[in-house]
């Protein structure tokens, strides 16, 4: 209960964002949030308020598995990096987990730019997260 009051603002935006099948509940000191955000604006302000509440999301105690409902006709983008793969990561920075990989010169789908470093991608095997943007380049 202590994380639903902490994390307050972050549960009231999900709840009035229209996410449905939303779903939360404090699991092991962590709280666990999901659900299915009707266009990828909604699943980013999520992470910003996210953000501003646990700067860097350094305690950890949120897990926010969040995906946008339909798919978005987006642009494509190819992954440019030097020889390895580019992880995909379920939120905008390094310290999130890795949810998939896309191969170098692998063309997937730009859902949304997060904002100017995290792009939301989205590849051909419907793996969705953010992607550090200059690895990507719009074809």
């Amino acid at each position: 209960m202590a994380l639903e009051e902490k994390y307050k603002v972050l549960l009231d935006n999900a709840r009035s964002s229209g996410i449905n099948d939303l779903n939360y509940a404090e699991q092991d000191g962590v709280l666990q949030i999901r659900g299915t955000a009707p266009s990828a604006d909604v699943k980013n302000k999520l992470w910003e308020i996210y953000g501003n509440i646990d700067p860097n999301f350094a305690t950890g105690d949120v897990v926010m598995d969040v995906e946008v409902a339909t798919e978005v006709p987006g642009s494509e983008v190819r992954v440019i990096t030097d020889s390895s793969n580019l992880n995909i990561r379920k939120g905008p920075g390094t310290d999130q987990p890795i949810v998939g990989k896309a191969a170098k010169d692998e063309i997937i789908t730009l859902i949304s730019k997060a904002n100017d470093q995290w792009w939301l991608v989205r590849t051909k095997d419907n793996e969705e997260g953010y992607c550090f943007a200059q690895y990507l380049q719009t074809v």
